[in-house]
């Protein structure tokens, strides 16, 4: 499982994506999201806007599994 480190409380899941290098738009991450290929936390999730913190699993099917890290 690969870390992400944020610089911020938190972070919109569609921008998550790009910065893990899932995608590199954010219509690919809406895509993404729609065919049901995201889980967050292992639960499926379709909303780009969804905030993520410190701890949030996430993992893209075919690509990866991610944790959230804060910077400190």
């Amino acid at each position: 499982m690969k870390k992400i480190v944020i610089h911020s409380e938190y972070i919109k899941l569609d921008q998550f994506l790009k910065l893990a290098d899932c995608v590199s738009t954010g219509g690919m991450a809406k895509a993404l999201l729609q065919e049901g290929q995201v889980l967050v936390n292992g639960e499926p999730e379709e909303r780009r806007g969804r905030k993520l913190y410190a701890g949030d699993q996430v993992k893209v099917e075919t690509i990866g599994e991610f944790t959230v890290a804060q910077k400190s």
